[in-house]
């Protein structure tokens, strides 16, 4: 069978089973009906171990998007991937990738979450890792170290989840106030897989990995999985929590805001844009806004998605340049492209009646309604402000300004497998938006007087005005100088460099360290082995003296029982 009607198949089945889901997901949510699946595997002591799954809306919705999605990009890497040696690899990693995924959504369990969240985290190694060179394996070593705190975070709280018999998220409400161990595991676990700071450094480094991968990783499965797994603990507002919360998320918001605007390679742009809308997200789980962040989730999916794909067929016709500076000028040679570039760009920004304004306006307008603390809010309409920066930015950047490069590379726009492929993306985020808005969101109140009301379209003028000014060429120059300011904003608040120092380097010298004294150091001469070849050699030298073999055994014996009593 052609390769490439492979790739038709498997975006067919995703495709169906898409929209499957999706329309009964409405059908549960019409109903308030779940179907929660549990069966016993073993027991032990008085902990029995299920295994558990949980069919609701929330999970079906989320599975559809993800099946979308991933099927898009199948089909996506069918041409995108073209003549690639190890495709047969390729396709069971993002196999892989997409069944973890879906283990992790279906499982209210602890242990199952588990398996999910490890083979996330086993599969974008291998994923980041893909290209074999040293840059990737860097970044691969990275990710997965980030990844592996959170995944120890799990294995403590499901140990301590021993001392009540169950790991379900179901049979643990009304019983919150005596789990804030368990959920201060679990919402740091979630931090480090939805790379809020101090583990930030990862998710630009991931970027080494294919950009089908990134737009499959950034989108709807690696990143939001910390952000459902906070959507599924409802319970985890009642306590101090959401402060740590809201600290962390704001803190990253305006981190990645400010690094997107002084950064120049393509794809990092874009994922510094991930950053800023996790956080958003993870603020508004921390307002008790459940329902509004995981709406945010689901129209984020589909944006970035097309941004990664678009922003994929650009690089692959510039033949993998993905410096800005030397770009420009698209609208003319990759028309439909930039097309699907800048409406996925002005969705991110929260441009009205696209996918991303209904629940960025929703976040900020409900903000402004709860107690919280002037601070955060501030720094919340600041790094939204960023966000229509950056994303201005590099819309005159790739798309309005002059060519830079002219009659370096050649770029045609066709309607080939990944203009397609975006098509159905760029429909759907256009008017998904409003659709989910009507089917699945209530209706509130907003109360608020008209300076608030319209502060939220002052931000985002202020800030397409930013980007208008950081786009000129005056202003980079003066940019590009180094300055310690310029490097600070620029490199992440230096998190890359502290990230690899204490996570990478510490534990790597300390186990080698620890390799050369334990295993092959003491162990070696004192260990089992060492103690072994001690006692042959001084039966040899009893025998030596003399004595049968029997008589020095019965010796040896005696002197190891006077040892064993007086030490």
């Amino acid at each position: 069978m052609h390769l490439l009607s492979i790739w038709n198949l498997i975006y067919l089945f995703f495709f169906s089973f898409s929209f499957l889901l999706f329309f009964l997901s409405i059908f549960m949510f019409g109903k308030s009906m779940g179907v929660y699946l549990s069966w016993s595997i073993f027991s032990w002591g008085s902990s029995d171990i299920h295994m558990v799954f949980l069919f609701d809306w929330v999970s079906l919705i989320f599975l559809s998007f993800v099946l979308f999605i991933s099927g898009s990009v199948f089909y996506y890497s069918g041409e995108y991937m073209e003549g690639e040696a190890n495709m047969a690899r390729f396709i069971m990693l993002l196999a892989g990738f997409v069944g973890s995924m879906g283990l992790l959504i279906f499982s209210p369990n602890l242990i199952s979450i588990l398996l999910g969240w490890d083979g996330l985290g086993l599969v974008s190694y291998c994923l980041v890792i893909y290209y074999q060179n040293y840059k990737s394996l860097n970044a691969g070593t990275l990710t997965v170290l980030s990844n592996r705190v959170g995944d120890v975070l799990i294995l403590l709280a499901i140990v301590w989840m021993l001392n009540y018999g169950d790991w379900s998220f179901v049979s643990w409400l009304g019983q919150s106030e005596s789990l804030i161990l368990v959920s201060l595991l679990i919402v740091t676990a979630s931090l480090t897989k939805s790379a809020q700071i101090p583990f930030s450094a990862w998710l630009p480094a991931a970027m080494a990995a294919p950009t089908p991968v990134s737009s499959l990783v950034h989108s709807s499965t690696l990143v939001t999985a910390g952000v459902y797994l906070v959507v599924r603990l409802g319970w985890v507002y009642d306590f101090w929590l959401n402060e740590f919360l809201m600290i962390m998320s704001v803190l990253t918001m305006f981190m990645a805001g400010l690094g997107a605007c002084f950064e120049f390679d393509f794809k990092k742009v874009i994922a510094l844009s991930t950053l800023s809308q996790l956080g958003l997200m993870m603020y508004s789980l921390s307002l008790g806004l459940v329902k509004v962040a995981f709406f945010h989730l689901l129209m984020h999916a589909l944006f970035k998605a097309l941004l990664f794909m678009s922003a994929g067929c650009i690089i692959h016709g510039y033949k993998g340049w993905q410096d800005i500076r030397m770009m420009g000028n698209i609208m003319i040679s990759l028309p439909f492209m930039s097309s699907c570039f800048v409406v996925s760009n002005l969705a991110l920004a929260g441009m009205p009646f696209l996918a991303g304004f209904y629940p960025k306006d929703l976040i900020l307008e409900l903000s402004l309604m709860e107690e919280v603390n002037l601070l955060s809010v501030v720094m919340l309409f600041i790094s939204t402000a960023l966000t229509v920066a950056y994303t201005f930015r590099l819309i005159f950047y790739v798309v309005q300004r002059d060519y830079v490069m002219s009659g370096s590379s050649n770029i045609s726009d066709g309607w080939g497998v990944m203009a397609k492929s975006c098509a159905g993306l760029v429909s759907f985020s256009v008017f998904f938006g409003a659709l989910i808005s009507w089917l699945f969101m209530e209706s509130s109140a907003i109360i608020l007087p008209s300076s608030l009301k319209n502060l939220t379209l002052l931000v985002c003028i202020s800030g397409a005005l930013i980007g208008f000014f950081m786009s000129n060429s005056g202003y980079n120059f003066k940019i590009s100088n180094f300055s310690p300011s310029v490097w600070f904003f620029g490199s992440m608040w230096f998190l890359p460099f502290m990230s690899s120092q204490p996570l990478v380097n510490q534990p790597l010298k300390k186990g080698s360290s620890m390799l050369f004294l334990g295993d092959m150091g003491w162990l070696e001469l004192y260990g089992g082995q060492g103690i072994s070849t001690y006692i042959s050699k001084f039966s040899l030298f009893l025998q030596s003296l003399g004595l049968g073999s029997l008589k020095s055994f019965i010796l040896l014996l005696w002197i190891m029982l006077i040892y064993l009593i007086f030490i």
